[in-house]
């Protein structure tokens, strides 16, 4: 121990002496250890953390889809993760393997309650939250305890139990500043009181990584605030399991059961697959998947692991790229200390010693790295989250270091010390110290300098590879964000509510309708007032299957899906949708009036194929009671609404409050749809102030009628891709800072590789030598470098292409402007480190060269 630490005292005389060194070397660091914590942040987040519980280890999922938000037909692959609330009660009764077997709802979102203090009791204004419903012994199986009060047990999820609310612990300090009087308190949630009867425990956000939740409900409190409820509802699967097995319980076996026991319950309780051939084929293939719930429900695990993976990927390449830069600094730096070398070891140090000094050296500078790069790490976290998570305000990710994160930074700076000190370490230890004592030293064509050429080349190839991808990547988001989505976002803003948490009541939401449009008419500037179910490219779809009259029943193989909507006449103005064919919606279609629907361009492709008519004919929903109450009226442009990477789907438009009556149980289906869910303003002018007078308009129809979410519809379009902005952004900034990084190895190289023949060019220039001939010659040596490296590089870029596909947009093949582009950049940045010591070596006097020879 005494040993390592006078090495680790001589290891810090010895960069205090080269502050230059010393500075280069730990900001190249901390840029490369930096870009990997925070990273690793975000990977550990969202990837490895474990929910803040009682031993995570035993938690269990049932299902491995992010399957979402209320699913009916058969599933994906015939694999459930979603499931009816009543299979959940079968099973977790025929289950004794758990402890405990919770549900929670699938669904959640900003805006899904609305809440506010009862009056007589600090009464506070309505605001819109986020509640979920869980089952009563929700909190049992996560082990946790109260910060204030109780929390909800089985009992209150009974039916006819007193309806209680359990309040959210970030919910609690940033509305009611901790306030301890909540608990026991009434609150209106959505028209319904509700009694607070105690907080989640601090840290604990809910069930999966999310924005936190502010309302935990029990199931039992669905049917009193849904204005229809699907609890009971058999073919509606809406909710996801979470259980703690008990010691021992072997997962195979118990997946086993838990498939014979949901194919038992589907087969008793579902029509789908007693009526048919068909259904009772699937229902043999009908199985669930368990797999660890520790890190919860982890859907946005499998939304952001690819793009996190290859994030970790580039990463990991740029430190490699600057522990090459570092190798060649400490290597120069040995070597310009060779005659020191040479003394010690002539005065009898030992190798070992030289290599274990040298080491020690470069493992101190990496840990001054690492100290550096957590600030890299810090702030590039928060700059991570606002590009990923840019609409997540309440995200349980933080940017301050963790214990994780510190011990990765740790290891990863003492595995790059190790690295990049490896090498300089040998070389220079391995020297013949009476040729280093008689300064020879004229010939470059040493070990060190091959292994100098070597890291530059390295430091070229992967520089090339980071480069051609940020290129990819960086197109692929210029054609998402600029493809055309068949709307106009320019003056137009997109208000979020929900009609159906203030309380209206069916018969009520004509008149609400109207005061909306009225109201919102009388601001200053607007010029359409759009009321729909759902906008584009907002996250949500409606569909079902369709059945067009006077054709078979579509088969069970057959793709007979739509997406639907519903819309007031100015909607599609609103949006800047096109009328292609027929009429719009009217004043007329109302929900007395007969059925009548507006369909896209895609929908006349898959359904009239050979050309038909599209205008006059029926259709209704996929089914064996279906009617065809919905006539086609009118034909419109194609917009995009979901996913802006897949084909436009088959759409149709209905009007606001018409109700038909296809489909099995479909009166109580519908219910639901007819409750708006956003409107979008179209005005003229500045939209500055705009929120105000939004948040204004609507308190004046109703207090109850809360803004849930505010944005201008471009932002809403925008948001869609903060996924793919992040990575590509990320790439690009790594790809420069590779680019930087290798041609400063490349001049260093090329700097040193002149110092050294300072002799020879001086012999050179005295026998007659141009000064051009001299940059040619260096320039040449230079680029020589950095053309293997190209050459290495290509290849394996286009090798890398494959790992990054998933991640691009229309990419058909090699895009050969991108790698042209990258083999540019690389090459002036190779021409430029090459031409300041070409041109320093062009001055060169012979004289004075000739003379320190």
């Amino acid at each position: 121990m005494n040993q390592i630490m006078r090495d680790v005292r001589y290891s810090l005389r010895q960069l205090a002496k080269a502050p230059g060194f010393t500075i280069t070397a730990v900001l190249t660091l901390a840029l490369g250890i930096g870009a990997n914590a925070a990273i690793f942040t975000l990977v550990h987040a969202v990837l490895l953390r474990q929910l803040p519980v009682t031993d995570p280890s035993r938690l269990v999922r049932v299902g491995d889809r992010d399957d979402c938000c209320v699913n009916g037909g058969f599933p994906d692959e015939n694999k459930y993760s979603l499931f009816a609330y009543d299979m959940y009660v079968h099973l977790r009764d025929h289950t004794p393997e758990f402890e405990q077997l919770a549900a929670m709802q699938s669904g959640i979102g900003d805006g899904s309650v609305t809440a506010r203090r009862s009056s007589g009791e600090g009464s506070s204004a309505a605001i819109a939250s986020r509640g979920e419903y869980v089952s009563g012994n929700y909190f049992l199986t996560f082990g946790l305890a109260p910060a204030a009060g109780r929390l909800m047990i089985p009992s209150d999820d009974a039916p006819a139990a007193p309806l209680v609310a359990v309040m959210g612990y970030n919910t609690w300090q940033r509305d009611y500043n901790l306030d301890p009087s909540i608990v026991g308190s009434t609150f209106v949630i959505n028209a319904h009181p509700f009694t607070i009867v105690g907080v989640a425990p601090q840290g604990f956000f809910g069930d999966r990584l999310a924005d936190a939740t502010d309302y935990f409900l029990p199931f039992s409190a669905e049917p009193v605030l849904a204005p229809s409820s699907i609890l009971h509802n058999h073919p509606a699967n809406w909710v996801y399991l979470l259980g703690r097995t008990k010691e021992g319980t072997q997962l195979g076996p118990l997946q086993e059961k838990m498939s014979g026991e949901i194919r038992d319950w589907l087969n008793a309780n579902v029509e789908m697959y007693k009526k048919t051939e068909y259904g009772k084929q699937q229902l043999g293939k009908t199985h669930t998947v368990l797999t660890p719930g520790g890190t919860g429900i982890a859907n946005m695990a499998q939304e952001f692991s690819s793009g996190l993976h290859l994030l970790t990927g580039i990463a990991a390449l740029v430190l490699l790229i600057a522990c090459a830069n570092i190798a060649n600094l400490v290597l120069v730096r040995g070597l310009a200390r060779r005659s020191e070398t040479s003394i010690r070891m002539a005065l009898g140090a030992s190798r070992s010693t030289l290599i274990r000094q040298t080491l020690t050296e470069s493992i101190v500078l990496a840990l001054i790295g690492g100290a550096a790069g957590i600030g890299v790490a810090y702030a590039g976290v928060h700059a991570l989250l606002t590009l990923a998570f840019s609409n997540d305000k309440n995200l349980p990710i933080h940017a301050a270091p963790s214990i994780p994160v510190l011990a990765f930074a740790f290891g990863i700076s003492l595995l790059t010390g190790i690295i990049f000190g490896l090498a300089p370490a040998w070389i220079t230890s391995h020297g013949e110290p009476a040729e280093a004592l008689r300064g020879s030293g004229r010939s470059t064509k040493d070990g060190s300098s091959l292994v100098q050429r070597s890291l530059v080349i390295l430091q070229a190839a992967l520089s090339l590879v980071l480069l051609v991808g940020a290129g990819l990547l960086t197109r692929s988001l210029n054609r998402l964000e600029h493809q055309n989505f068949g709307i106009d976002t320019q003056h137009r803003v997109v208000i979020h509510l929900s009609p159906e948490n203030a309380g209206y009541k069916l018969e009520q939401l004509h008149g609400l309708y109207a005061d909306l449009e009225q109201k919102f008419h009388a601001l200053p500037g607007v010029e359409n007032v759009g009321l729909s179910l759902y906008t584009p490219l907002e996250g949500n779809n409606w569909g079902e299957g369709i059945n067009i009259a006077g054709r078979p029943e579509p088969g069970p193989n057959e793709n007979s899906g739509a997406s639907w909507n519903r819309a007031n006449p100015e909607y599609f103005e609103a949006i800047g949708q096109k009328l292609v064919r027929g009429r719009s919606f009217t004043d007329q279609d109302t929900e007395t009036s007969r059925g009548v629907a507006v369909v896209n361009q895609a929908f006349v492709k898959k359904f009239f194929p050979k050309g038909e008519d599209p205008i006059g004919q029926h259709f209704g929903s996929d089914g064996p009671k279906s009617t065809m109450d919905n006539e086609i009226v009118g034909v419109m442009s194609d917009v995009v609404y979901n996913n802006p990477k897949e084909p436009i789907r088959a759409m149709y438009m209905r009007p606001l409050l018409q109700r038909g009556a296809s489909g099995a149980a479909k009166p109580d289906y519908e219910i639901r749809t007819v409750y708006i869910g956003a409107i979008v303003l179209q005005f003229k002018g500045s939209d500055a102030g705009f929120e105000s007078r939004v948040r204004q308009t609507l308190s004046s129809i109703n207090p109850n009628l809360t803004l849930v979410h505010y944005e201008s519809f471009g932002e809403q379009v925008g948001n869609q891709f903060s996924q793919e902005r992040m990575i590509a952004r990320l790439t690009l900034l790594f790809g420069l800072l590779a680019l930087v990084l290798a041609a400063v190895g490349l001049y260093g190289v090329t700097s040193y590789t002149v110092a050294r023949r300072t002799p020879e060019i001086g012999i050179r220039m005295a026998l007659g030598a141009a000064r051009g001939s001299v940059v040619a010659m260096v320039l040449r040596d230079a680029l020589l470098q950095a053309g293997i490296g190209l050459a290495i590089g290509i290849p394996v870029a286009l090798v890398c292409v494959r790992f990054v596909k998933a991640q691009l947009y229309q990419a058909t093949g090699t895009d050969y402007t991108v790698l042209a582009g990258a083999t540019l950049a690389l090459a002036l940045a190779a021409t430029v480190a090459g031409l300041v010591p070409a041109r320093r070596a062009a001055s060169t006097d012979p004289v004075k060269a000739l003379r320190s020879e």
